[in-house]
């Protein structure tokens, strides 16, 4: 196979990335488990992953089937973090680890889906010991020795200005920088300016608003976004400060083109576990090729128990009957169907940490009907906490989505508060 030449090209302070002398902004997302032809389709012209094999394929699986469908790569190469045990102290693990990276670098390198490699995820994520950057700064060495075709970056968990000043003394070799941010998205113009950081970047991900940054019911669980409001959010954040940056922006990768449990089954994914797309996957695709859908699905769905919102921080008594009831705008409704479901929150003890594992809640009541079902009566389940979901289905393969989360309590609790 024989590999494209990207390059990094600066004319005053504006940088461009070329892909075989031709100009290349990446229109990209961060893709696991999802569906690469769905994301060509969509009119994305890059994906990113976070390690070598994704998924049950092989790095060189993953490329070819990228290839296939016109679309370049940014290939992660996983590294071990602190937060995860690994000691970047210990130079025999520091050294195990660059070889195992060097047989992937020497195995892919030439194929002509790679765009750049991702050295590295978020690895500023509880970290104490700046010698990982060094071992960053090493792999980076190591790969423009036997790769000059690609560059190289590094995925960090924000932009904070400390943190960029440091990668950037201790990887001189990174060509580029990449950036994770969400609601902080908004910040990043000025992060760059304090950090005194000129160079290019990405914004590796992005998307809904982190669960981390959001209110709380008054028992600590996050209030997540309705399908429309994060749809809305998706295209300020492209529009304002993303594509906004002619100078240092060579694209993005949105975040998540798939599905997966992160506090909820639906806060990240553009799709949810179905398969159905939702309006930010619209949103995205009318972004990147400025056609609008030909399907809108229907709009700003509001979820409310017994007029309540999430925001009240709504509290059931055990055994007792309610009426949850979700109002939404359609084109055409007689087309809907709907799903109502009450999962289990997950506990606090096993959320996950950065994006890792979260084990999937589980549903204790449902209904499912073939026609909408704007109201309807549930009772409440053992005492605990959970969080209430409507799914409004429409006949093209699209939904839209609305949760509210819910403490269920004894009789006596709640005369008591």
């Amino acid at each position: 196979m024989t590999p494209k030449k990207v390059e990094l090209i600066k004319q005053a302070q504006h940088y461009q990335l070329h892909v075989n002398g031709t100009p290349f902004y990446i229109k990209g997302a961060g893709l696991e488990m999802g569906s690469i032809e769905r994301l060509a389709n969509y009119g994305g012209n890059a994906f990113r992953t976070w390690r070598v094999g994704n998924y049950g394929k092989s790095g060189r699986e993953v490329l070819d089937e990228a290839h296939q469908h016109g679309l370049m790569v940014c290939m992660g190469l996983a590294l071990a973090s602190e937060r995860h045990g690994f000691d970047y102290d210990d130079k025999v693990a520091v050294t195990r680890q660059l070889i195992m990276i060097r047989e992937d670098v020497i195995a892919l390198k030439d194929h002509p889906a790679l765009l750049m490699w991702g050295i590295g995820n978020e690895l500023n994520l509880r970290h104490s010991n700046p010698k990982v950057w060094d071992a960053v700064n090493e792999i980076s060495v190591m790969i423009h020795e036997i790769d000059p075709n690609h560059p190289t970056t590094t995925m960090l968990a924000g932009a904070d200005p400390e943190v960029i000043k440091i990668v950037v003394e201790r990887c001189p070799t990174i060509d580029l920088l990449s950036f994770q941010l969400y609601g902080d998205i908004a910040q990043l113009s000025q992060y760059l300016l304090t950090s005194k950081y000129q160079g290019p970047y990405t914004v590796s991900e992005w998307g809904a608003t982190g669960h981390w940054e959001v209110d709380c019911t008054d028992w600590g669980r996050p209030l997540e976004a309705t399908s429309s409001e994060k749809a809305s959010l998706y295209q300020t954040r492209y529009l304002q400060y993303i594509t906004a940056d002619t100078q240092q922006c060579l694209g993005s990768f949105v975040f998540l083109w798939g599905q997966k449990q992160e506090r909820t089954p639906t806060w990240y994914g553009v799709f949810l576990e179905n398969g159905r797309h939702t309006e930010a996957a619209q949103v995205m695709q009318h972004l990147w090729t400025g056609e609008p859908p030909e399907r809108p699905v229907p709009k700003f769905p509001s979820l409310t128990i017994e007029g309540a919102s999430g925001k009240d921080s709504v509290r059931l008594i055990e055994g007792d009957l309610y009426q949850a009831e979700v109002t939404f705008e359609s084109a055409d409704s007689n087309t809907l169907s709907c799903r109502w479901e009450l999962l289990r929150e997950v506990e606090k003890t096993l959320e996950s940490d950065g994006g890792d594992f979260e084990p999937i809640p589980e549903i204790v009541w449902h209904q499912y009907s073939s026609k909408i079902i704007d109201s309807v009566e549930f009772k409440a389940p053992n005492i605990g906490e959970y969080r209430l979901f409507i799914y409004l289905d429409d006949a093209f393969g699209g939904s839209a989505t609305a949760n509210m989360p819910v403490l269920v309590v004894s009789r006596t609790t709640a005369e008591s508060l």
